[in-house]
């Protein structure tokens, strides 16, 4: 399973989630599923279902378990982790995976997404 994980500010919208994923995407194997804080679905569920992909709701408790190898100040206060987008992705693909792409940022800095691929993939 390759999965992209997303975080977001408030008011962000689906063309800055897919400005995020394409800066992600570029280069790397298509994603499988998409996977967001279950608190700020609706949204990633709403770019999945334009991609035809699985969203996965990814719990406040299981956003703390991954390590990151980035650092957001705001990502820490909010959600004690050092990015929510990569935590996601980590934490969707299941144990054992690892990052294909870190973090990467939408052009007005409304999102962000990472790639990360489980073990079985």
């Amino acid at each position: 399973m390759i999965v992209a994980g997303f975080g977001f500010r408030r008011g962000a919208d689906v063309a800055e989630l897919r400005a995020a994923l394409a800066s992600a995407q570029a280069g790397h194997p298509p994603v499988t599923a998409l996977a967001a804080p279950d608190d700020k679905l609706a949204l990633v569920a709403e770019l999945a279902a334009a991609m035809g992909l699985p969203v996965i709701a990814v719990s406040a408790d299981a956003l703390q378990g991954p390590q990151t190898p980035t650092r957001s100040i705001a990502s820490l206060s909010a959600r004690a982790t050092g990015s929510v987008a990569e935590a996601c992705a980590l934490a969707a693909a299941g144990p054992g995976a690892r990052l294909l792409v870190i973090r990467r940022i939408s052009p007005d800095r409304m999102a962000t997404c990472a790639i990360a691929q489980g073990p079985a993939t």
